[in-house]
């Protein structure tokens, strides 16, 4: 039932809603003949049933403050929860619309037609807020879970919102270390360039002094070259002694100039021996040095390596922390569209409980309405009881002196049967007489 209505229902269709519900369990019967036992019953359950009664009123209790204004509340118990009870089924079918007005009567003296009106107006209303309890169950249901997700999203938050803090602390503890790194990397970066720059100039030297030494071989082999030669003239010219002494002194004078020559070149040979040695030392000399640099470059390469590793883990840090952000940024958005939604609920709550306030102050107002009508027909009664009381008194005094009189009737009776006793006996005694005379007096009439 998407919009409520009040038809009117019949008495099977009634019985079957309220044995459905396990409201009641009734027969036809018993709406054809009500009364106020089972009309109350009746209302109390179905009031129940759409929760516009709870065990307290069900029970009729009053407020201490209400028991001062009677004199005996014990004796009012039952009226109190009678007129409650009509209270509150006169608001429930007033906020129905139903077509008529629910009076004190339909409750003591109820008449079958229109408790069946009254009976499935209440039904309908409960098929009706059923129906729209059914209905807003999946979005109660949905707005539990995600007030869930709101909550754990929340969690979620703060525990990252920690955990950027203890990010945020171990940066700013890792700052000057990453800054003492990022120092050294250049520091090593310009020492790296100035060893790369020095490692090319001494391979230039190191190919230059390398195209010396290969002339210098040159000129040692042709040195070894001239000295074989010098050998094997010197050993011609020893065999030549002999034969011809003016040319062996020639050729002597002629070997001398070119030992002198040999010796001439052998010192030179030496010299280039010795500057070769000089240069192969020196070359050793470069080499261990050239050594040791590559060690400490080696040694720099793998600090840059470890500074590129740590620059790599920073950013890989730097990226995370930024999708964190992202991600905090979307939960802040949906803790924002949560919090939207939490003020909507809010913004409802508060109208409900608005309204429940004036149905609350109109029920105050009913209640002092009543109250005040309550009161006026106690003093009433009260009144009605002291003229009572004054009519019980005058009939006493009339039943007193009814008794009295009944008193000397009954005495006068007496007397008057004691009388009519006397009458009757002398009437015997007198009919006894005529009797004797009556044969002699048969013409004449009897004279009474």
């Amino acid at each position: 039932m998407s919009k409520y209505e009040c038809p009117m229902m019949s008495r099977g269709e009634i019985v079957a809603i309220l044995n459905e519900s396990q409201i009641a369990n009734i027969s036809e019967h018993d709406l054809s003949k009500p009364n106020f036992d089972f009309v109350s019953d009746l209302y109390t359950r179905l009031l129940f049933h759409i929760d516009c009664l709870h065990e307290e009123e069900e029970h009729g209790q009053l407020e201490f403050a209400a028991l001062d204004h009677l004199e005996n509340p014990d004796f009012h118990v039952e009226s109190v929860r009678i007129i409650k009870l009509y209270n509150r089924i006169k608001d429930v079918l007033a906020s129905m619309d139903c077509p008529k007005s629910f009076t004190l009567k339909d409750l003591i003296k109820p008449a079958p037609d229109r408790t069946e009106l009254f009976l499935s107006a209440i039904l309908n209303f409960g098929l009706h807020r059923q129906a729209k309890l059914d209905f807003l169950r999946p979005i109660v249901d949905e707005l539990d879970f995600l007030e869930e997700q709101q909550r754990e999203s929340e969690a979620r938050i703060s525990q990252l919102n920690a955990e950027i803090e203890e990010y945020n602390e171990a940066r700013e503890r890792e700052l000057p270390l990453v800054q003492e790194v990022d120092a050294k990397v250049k520091e090593l970066r310009q020492t790296i360039a100035g060893l790369n720059n020095q490692q090319m100039s001494m391979r230039a030297s190191y190919r230059k002094l390398k195209e010396k030494a290969g002339e210098m071989d040159e000129k040692i082999s042709n040195a070894e070259f001239v000295l074989v030669q010098s050998v094997q003239e010197n050993a011609n010219l020893r065999s030549k002694i002999v034969q011809s002494p003016d040319k062996l002194q020639r050729a002597l004078e002629e070997k001398k100039i070119v030992r002198e020559a040999a010796k001439n070149a052998e010192k030179i040979a030496t010299q280039s021996y010795q500057d070769k040695t000089s240069i192969v030392e020196l070359y050793t000399k470069v080499s261990k040095k050239m050594s040791k640099h590559f060690a400490q470059m080696q040694a720099i390469q793998e600090q840059v390596n470890s500074a590129k590793s740590i620059e790599k883990d920073f950013k890989a840090l730097k990226a995370k922390i930024s999708d964190e952000g992202i991600l905090d940024k979307s939960l802040e958005a949906k803790l924002v569209e949560r919090q939207a939604k939490a003020e909507q609920l809010d913004e409802l709550r508060s109208q409900l409980e608005k309204e429940r306030d004036l149905k609350c102050e109109e029920a105050t107002l009913e209640f002092n309405n009543v109250r005040l009508e309550v009161e006026s027909r106690r003093r009433e009664l009260e009144a009605r009881q002291k003229n009572v009381e004054a009519v019980v008194v005058e009939v006493d005094a009339k039943t007193s002196k009814a008794n009295s009189i009944k008193e000397s009737g009954a005495a006068k009776v007496q007397a008057l049967i004691q009388k009519s006793e006397e009458i009757v006996k002398e009437f015997h005694q007198y009919a006894n007489s005529i009797d004797v005379l009556l044969p002699m007096t048969e013409a004449e009439p009897v004279v009474g």
